[in-house]
C-alpha cells in the first residue's frame, strides 16, 4: 500500500466521521499540498522519518511559515499513529522529527482612546451593533454572525453561543468547535439596547417565520453577514476613523484586553472567551500582564506602606482572622 492509498483510506475511515467539514476539507487539503507530492508514492511500510523531515526541509526553503509546516506534521503524525493502531505499522515514522519553532507574534490591540474612537464611527454605520458587542463580549467572528434574536436572554442580558458561520463549500452554520466555547456571555446594557433596537427593526425573509429565528446581523439583501464580509467593514471604518489596521479577529484580542485593564478575574474572562482553561487564557495575553502587575504591586505597597517614623507594623496577624490592619 502506498502512502496515498492508506491516506484516502484514512481519510474516509478515521478523519471524515470525527471531523467537521472545515477541518476535514483543511486535512485533506494539507495531505494534497505539501505531503502526497513528495511521500505519496512510497510505499507505507518503507516511509523513513528522514524523508519526511527533508519535506518539511523543503517547505522551510520554499519560505512556507512554521506554523503551515507544524500544522501539516500534526495531521501526517496523526494519520501514521492511526496505521500503527490499524497494525499496519510497527512505529510511526513522523516521530522525533526536528521542526521549525512559531515565533508568537503579539496582536494589534485598540488601547482605550482607540477603542472609543472606533465605536463612534461605528455606531454611524448600519454595522455598529455588531462590532459593539464584538468589542465588549469576545465572540470569535464565526460566532457573532451566527447569533440570532433567539439567543438572547433579554431578562438576564446574557447571549449563549452554540454555534458559528464557517466557510467551507460555501458557508455552512456548525456547531461550536469545543464543549468550552458552548457558554453564556453577559452583555453591557447600552449593547443590549442596541440589539433590542435592531431587533424591532428585522422583518423575517421568510413570511409568518418566528422572529427569533432570524440572524440578527445580515446583508443588506438579507443574507447571514459572513466574516468575510464584516471584515470588510471593518477595514474601511479603520481608515474612516484613521485608526491602524487591525484584523476583524483582533476585535477578540482588544476585547480581553480592556477587560484585563479593568481588573476583571482571568478566571471570568476565559469563562467570556470560551477558553478550555484560565492558563491558557493568562498564556495567550501574558504581554499584558507584567504592566498590570506593575499596577497591582503599587497598590498592595500603598495599602502596606509605612509612615516615616511609625514603628508598629501595619499588619498583624491573628489566630482567628486572616489580615487585620492596624490604626
Amino acid at each position: 500500500m502506498t502512502l496515498n492509498e492508506y491516506l484516502d483510506r484514512w481519510l474516509h475511515l478515521a478523519a471524515r466521521p470525527r471531523l467537521r467539514a472545515k477541518s476535514y476539507a483543511d486535512y485533506a487539503a494539507l495531505l494534497a499540498r505539501y505531503i502526497r507530492p513528495s511521500l505519496g508514492g512510497h510505499t507505507l511500510q518503507d516511509l523513513k522519518p528522514l524523508e519526511i523531515q527533508a519535506t518539511y526541509q523543503s517547505m522551510l526553503d520554499r519560505k512556507l511559515s512554521p506554523r503551515t509546516i507544524q500544522y501539516t506534521h500534526s495531521v501526517l503524525h496523526a494519520a501514521l499513529e492511526q496505521a500503527v493502531r490499524w497494525g499496519q505499522l510497527a512505529q510511526n515514522p513522523a516521530n522525533g522529527l526536528a521542526l521549525p519553532k512559531i515565533e508568537r507574534k503579539i496582536p494589534r490591540v485598540l488601547t482605550v482612546d482607540e477603542a472609543r474612537r472606533f465605536l463612534r464611527a461605528a455606531l454611524e454605520t448600519r454595522y455598529g451593533a455588531v462590532f459593539a458587542l464584538a468589542l465588549t463580549s469576545g465572540l470569535r467572528p464565526s460566532e457573532l454572525v451566527a447569533l440570532r434574536y433567539a439567543d438572547i436572554d433579554w431578562l438576564r442580558q446574557t447571549v449563549t453561543i452554540e454555534r458559528a458561520l464557517v466557510k467551507g463549500k460555501g458557508w455552512q452554520f456548525q456547531g461550536t468547535k469545543r464543549p468550552a466555547s458552548r457558554r453564556q456571555v453577559k452583555l453591557h446594557n447600552w449593547v443590549l439596547q442596541l440589539l433590542r433596537a435592531k431587533r424591532q427593526e428585522t422583518v423575517p425573509t421568510v413570511s409568518g417565520a418566528d422572529p427569533g429565528s432570524c440572524q440578527i446581523f445580515q446583508t443588506l439583501s438579507g443574507q447571514p453577514l459572513n466574516s468575510d464580509y464584516l471584515g470588510r467593514e471593518l477595514k474601511r471604518i479603520l481608515a474612516q476613523a484613521g485608526l491602524p489596521r487591525i484584523r476583524l479577529y483582533d476585535l477578540r484580542h482588544t476585547a480581553a484586553s480592556l477587560a484585563l485593564a479593568a481588573h476583571v478575574p482571568a478566571k471570568v474572562i476565559s469563562e467570556q472567551l470560551g477558553h478550555t482553561t484560565v492558563a491558557f487564557t493568562l498564556d495567550r495575553y501574558a504581554h499584558l500582564l507584567p504592566h498590570l502587575q506593575t499596577e497591582a504591586a503599587e497598590r498592595v505597597e500603598a495599602l502596606l506602606a509605612i509612615a516615616p517614623g511609625h514603628r508598629k507594623p501595619p499588619v498583624s496577624i491573628h489566630p482567628h482572622s486572616v489580615v487585620s490592619v492596624t490604626a
